[in-house]
């Protein structure tokens, strides 16, 4: 149990269930990020999300925060996803670049963009969220320690979106 100043104790079990409910919003936030229409546009607004993210983790879990670090381990963290999951980041990128093809293109980004923004939001939360609570710092963070679990992070992501859609549509056999 650890206990922030001027607070009650949070136990690690707590803290780690109002990080996950915060990295499940900061993922929704660059999901709808995603859907801005303006290519190029859409991705600078995910990573102010991811930051943003970032930086609430970092006081939930007690750990010094400063923009420029932030933004840094971000950029590193983004290429070790990049190396453990080409196909979706190449995918992420083009749907924000088709979106200046007038028609087709503007629908395929609008399906696709905000799908991958969510998703590479929610594997870098629970990446910072696992590396914070062993200890780490924004400054000891070395993302090739994190690849066999970026790893996993996609699936996990997709499951938890298909739990969701199932909880949100209405049950089988219901008028």
């Amino acid at each position: 149990m650890t206990m922030e100043p001027g607070t009650t104790p949070m136990t690690d079990a707590e803290r780690e269930e109002a990080a996950s409910q915060l990295v499940d919003r900061f993922s929704l936030w660059s999901g709808a990020a995603g859907l801005i229409p303006v290519p190029l546009v859409d991705v600078v607004a995910v990573g102010g999300v991811q930051l943003q993210m970032l930086r609430k983790l970092s006081e939930l879990y007690n750990v010094p925060f400063t923009d420029n670090r932030g933004k840094s381990v971000i950029a590193s963290l983004a290429g070790a996803i990049i190396s453990a999951s080409t196909a979706n980041t190449t995918a992420m990128a083009f749907g924000s670049v088709i979106k200046g093809i007038p028609g087709i293109g503007s629908a395929v980004g609008a399906l696709t963009m905000p799908v991958y923004s969510a998703g590479a939001t929610y594997v870098i939360g629970h990446v910072f969220m696992k590396h914070f609570a062993s200890g780490g710092t924004l400054l000891d963070f070395t993302p090739p320690d994190y690849r066999e679990f970026i790893k996993t992070q996609p699936a996990r992501f997709r499951r938890k979106s298909a739990r969701a859609a199932d909880s949100s549509s209405p049950a089988a056999g219901s008028p």
